[in-house]
């Protein structure tokens, strides 16, 4: 720089000429990800579990024997009496594994709830409770189309193993009509097979006579009775009273 000059002016951007300045290139955006959910009730729903649905007018029994299923991841539904369970039938058909109905209800008792179940034609399996030694009313409830009893107090395992044997039982289609005549006749031969005294108890056992008064009636001791009613069931090829009631009534009505 010469002395004595003045201060260098400060270089400035030459200005756009008469064409307008280009645009900036664009900015390549990376395209943002969507996520479609379905919604909850748009989703296919899963299929709803066979549910026991127990009948009884007793609070503290309807809880344990619902703990004891849900236990083993069987669904429940309680009942307080058998009107409501008709009530909620409408709704519940389809889901509905199998029926656990208390005998001895105040109103419409369990072979009251039988009966009005054989109206509709209801198709699931019902097993009932009774007292212990009550067996004039359990196969009375057999009659009319219970398909299994047990005594109360039960055990859980026999209690288990009837439900599960219910909930793999086939539903029977609507108006089925009575067995072939060869079951029938197999069952016949079955009972046939039995010693007269077996065949003996069995009648008395379908006429639902407990052991004390099969012994009264037969003249032998109730532990004899209990020997007699052990081998007949083997003989028979069943694991309990009640299929061994259910053979019987078979041969006996087709």
């Amino acid at each position: 720089m010469a002395a004595g000059s003045g201060p260098s002016p400060i270089p400035v951007a030459a200005p756009c000429s008469a064409s307008p300045c280009p645009p900036p290139p664009p900015t390549r955006c990376r395209p943002r990800e969507v996520r479609v959910t379905t919604p909850p009730d748009e989703a296919s729903p899963a299929p709803r579990a066979p549910t026991v649905h127990i009948i009884d007018d007793d609070e503290a029994v309807l809880r344990g024997i619902g703990l004891l299923l849900r236990s083993v991841r069987i669904p429940t539904v309680g009942h307080l009496s058998g009107l409501a369970f008709l009530d909620a039938l409408p709704a519940q058909d389809d889901v509905i594994g199998c029926v656990l109905t208390d005998l001895r209800m105040p109103g419409l008792d369990g072979i009251g709830l039988l009966r009005r179940l054989r109206e509709r034609r209801f198709r699931r399996p019902v097993i009932v409770m009774t007292a212990h030694g009550d067996i004039s009313t359990a196969v009375r409830a057999m009659k009319e189309g219970a398909t299994d009893f047990i005594e109360k107090p039960f055990d859980e395992d026999i209690l288990l193993a009837a439900i599960e044997a219910a909930l793999r039982a086939r539903p029977a289609a609507p108006a089925e009509p009575a067995p072939p005549e060869p079951e029938a006749a197999r069952a016949a031969a079955r009972i046939a097979a039995l010693s007269p005294r077996e065949r003996d108890v069995l009648a008395l056992l379908v006429a639902g006579k407990p052991n004390k008064t099969i012994a009264h009636d037969l003249g032998l001791s109730p532990r004899t009775v209990e020997v007699h009613r052990a081998r007949l069931m083997a003989r028979l090829g069943v694991h309990s009273l009640a299929e061994a009631v259910r053979l019987a009534l078979l041969a006996e009505h087709g």
